[in-house]
């Protein structure tokens, strides 16, 4: 890099039989532009017609973060200039995930740090998913007035019980071990190894199987503790397995101890909308045969997002003013009219090409 040029915000490598991939924005957790989405889909282009490459490598620079998710101030100022760069950023990022999720060779994303929204669409999808003791993995956008998206609406009801539609609802975050129990991770690696990992998948032979490469990481890895998913399972269970947000906030009215509790605080924080939104997609995620399903039906709602106001009151909130105290409208799950979410439901126009 000449002196005064800006650094690429993804760097390509080659290691050795691995093709290395590297969101380079640790200033703002590597969370992810357009031209990050572009350069990330071209370097697995490349990689999977690449001869010389056994195996594909995702990782974020800095300590405190894989991907953060996507840049959400860009989103926001977009849809306040109506420039279309919002849709065309989630439109490409989709398919992306859609992408990442029938990759042809192993994929291994290092799940190091915060991993939240868009980070989940780089690392969930992929084949070989590794989490660190420092990892804080998170679907948080009910807390911007927003909804989770890049197929998180396929993940998560995959999750075992309920316990996908907590994540989905409270947007908290979740640690490595509980991470593994909503299947949105396999492996516990300390991150004092992942240069290790990708050392050892720089030597894996020309051709090597997916099973090649789990049986390398589970060298690796170590066994995961208990986490508060796993201990809550039955609360979660009982009290989300409704289908209105109302009913869910009366079960955990009922229920007993401090965990349901704190989440009920959570939810009641959330923007109504979202929330409301967020459950309907979950549920109809549940019901769908397929990702690519899912993500045009995410889709459609994103785009009709950049007209709802919880959406830039929540992002003005969030990252703008930072006051963390935004004014939802309407402002109870009560007051959210069945009809205005149906209007989110619109199919996207052009449709999701996948």
């Amino acid at each position: 890099m000449q002196d005064g040029e800006r650094p690429s915000e993804v760097i390509i490598e080659r290691r050795g039989t691995a093709g290395i991939i590297r969101l380079n924005r640790p200033r703002a957790l590597n969370s992810l532009t357009l031209p990050m989405i572009r350069a990330i889909t071209e370097a697995l282009d490349a990689f999977a017609g690449d001869a010389a490459v056994a195996s594909v490598v995702v990782t974020g620079e800095g300590e405190r973060g894989f991907c953060a998710g996507g840049d959400i101030r860009a989103l926001h100022e977009s849809a306040r200039a109506g420039d279309g760069l919002a849709g065309a950023f989630w439109r490409e990022e989709f398919r992306l995930n859609h992408m990442i999720a029938f990759y042809p060779k192993p994929y291994v994303a290092l799940m190091d740090g915060i991993t939240m929204g868009g980070g989940v669409g780089l690392s969930s999808h992929g084949r070989h998913r590794i989490v660190t003791e420092r990892t804080r993995l998170a679907m948080p956008e009910t807390g911007i007035g927003y909804v989770p998206d890049i197929g998180a609406t396929w993940l998560l009801p995959h999750a075992p019980g309920e316990a996908g539609t907590w994540l989905g609802l409270t947007g908290l975050d979740i640690g490595a071990a509980d991470a593994i129990h909503a299947r949105l991770a396999d492996l516990q690696i300390a991150s004092s190894r992942l240069g290790e990992v990708i050392e050892v998948l720089s030597i894996l032979p020309l051709g090597s199987a997916p099973s090649d490469v789990d049986a390398v990481l589970q060298a690796l890895s170590e066994p995961p503790a208990e986490g508060q998913l796993q201990r809550n399972a039955a609360t979660i269970d009982r009290a989300f397995r409704f289908d209105s947000v109302e009913a869910i906030l009366a079960a955990l009215a009922v229920e007993e101890g401090d965990f349901p509790a704190e989440t009920r605080r959570v939810l009641l924080t959330r923007s109504p909308t979202s929330l409301k939104l967020a459950l309907r997609l979950l549920r109809d995620g549940r019901r769908s045969i397929s990702l690519a399903e899912c993500l045009r039906r995410e889709l459609g709602a994103c785009l009709q997002m950049l007209h709802n106001p919880d959406f830039f009151e929540g992002i003005r909130a969030a990252v703008i003013d930072k006051d963390r105290n935004p004014k939802w409208s309407p402002s109870s799950v009560e007051a959210v009219e069945a009809a205005s979410v149906e209007h989110f439901l619109k199919p996207a126009e052009p449709p999701l090409l996948l």
